[in-house]
């Protein structure tokens, strides 16, 4: 028997699009909060994102919306706005990505909707927030992260500022406001009362800026790019292997003993410029040089299972077709399989009140009726 969630009776009504509020509700609703999710009538602009399609829904659009009704609904109606009301009546939460002011305009924002409903938690995801040098404007996960530094240390030494391959504000944004949610419906539980949710794209890149932002407050210096390599640690980067490249990812002595004597070369430890973190951050390309011709001949998957076996963290590089059909993944039961329905089950495991699946992303205006 599929357990009803730890977020069983709890009510959503979801007005966000694409990707960031999409994401935190789909978080809510794997746990069992019933989530309404409300699109416009030409539909979420992510059922268009193909190919690929499933049927005539695109891919990026069914990755991020199971376990919701969808209705189909034109806010800028007034029966379109009632109907919003009234499904905010027993509701604990409302998220929405509107570009600031437009909620207002209809007489739903965060102030009339508190007063009518002052118990619902009202969360919004924005680019930049509604005051402020920027606040209004509209935000994409490029542009944050270009903006916000992350491009600025993401890439070669001497290639160009680089996107990371994800949208990764955009997914990390929908988190923490699934976390700002949960905090708020806790809070709620002692005062009564809901509140204010105002989540950023802006902020949340900021906030992923660790350890170089904190390295700037405290060296003064402005982080570089530096590829694979941390900057703060040596060996943290690819090597290449007979088989392909492997990550080393070793923080401390311990590690970095333990990786000379799997690869039987204990005279590197001796080594005064390889003796302590410091010193072969130091010395990099030399450590670089010296592991690298000890690593051109090895299995890179064969030597990473033995390396993490000996408590040295390594990993080969795998492709998203790798990790999805690995064995762990199965065992994790990070994938999801219904008919046709493929996904990425949550990573959130909860010992009593697991997340399931109880229905497949909603056809456009699938529940209009009913």
């Amino acid at each position: 028997m599929k357990s009803a969630g730890a977020l069983a009776g709890c009510k959503v009504v979801d007005l966000s699009r694409v990707l960031g509020g999409p994401y935190c509700t789909q978080i809510l609703a794997d746990h069992g909060a019933e989530v309404t999710k409300i699109e416009p009538p030409s539909g979420d602009e992510t059922r268009g994102w193909g190919p690929p399609f499933l049927g005539d829904t695109a891919s990026y659009f069914i990755g991020v919306n199971r376990n919701k009704r969808g209705m189909a609904v034109d806010l800028s109606q007034p029966a379109g706005q009632e109907l919003v009301r009234t499904l905010l009546a027993d509701a604990d939460v409302l998220v929405e990505n509107f570009k600031p002011g437009t909620l207002e305009k209809w007489g739903l924002d965060y102030d009339t909707l508190s007063a009518a409903f002052p118990r619902l938690v009202h969360c919004r995801i924005s680019g930049f927030g509604a005051d402020g040098p920027l606040g209004g404007l509209p935000g994409y996960d490029a542009c944050a992260q270009a903006m916000c530094g992350l491009m600025s240390v993401n890439g070669d030494a001497d290639g160009e500022a680089t996107r990371v391959g994800l949208p990764v504000v955009d997914m990390v944004t929908g988190l923490n406001a699934a976390v700002g949610i949960l905090l708020a419906l806790n809070e709620r539980e002692k005062s009564g009362l809901g509140q204010f949710v105002d989540m950023t794209l802006f902020d949340c890149a900021i906030s992923l800026l660790h350890p170089h932002a904190a390295n700037f407050f405290y060296s003064g210096k402005t982080p570089q790019r530096s590829g694979n390599a941390h900057p703060n640690i040596a060996p943290y980067e690819t090597f290449e292997t007979q088989t392909g490249p492997i990550f080393l990812a070793v923080g401390n002595n311990t590690q970095f003993a333990g990786l000379l004597r799997v690869l039987s070369a204990e005279h590197l430890g001796e080594d005064p410029r390889f003796v302590t973190n410091a010193e072969r951050l130091k010395h990099r390309d030399a450590l670089r040089a010296a592991l690298g011709a000890l690593l051109a001949s090895k299995d890179a998957a064969v030597l990473a299972d033995k390396l993490l076996r000996h408590g040295v963290p390594a990993a080969p590089v795998l492709t998203v077709p790798d990790i999805l059909s690995h064995p762990h993944t199965a065992h994790r039961s990070m994938v999801m399989h219904e008919g046709d329905y493929h996904a990425v089950a949550s990573p959130i495991k909860l010992s009593r009140t697991p997340a399931s699946l109880r229905r497949l992303p909603p056809k456009l205006g699938e529940h209009n009726e009913g």
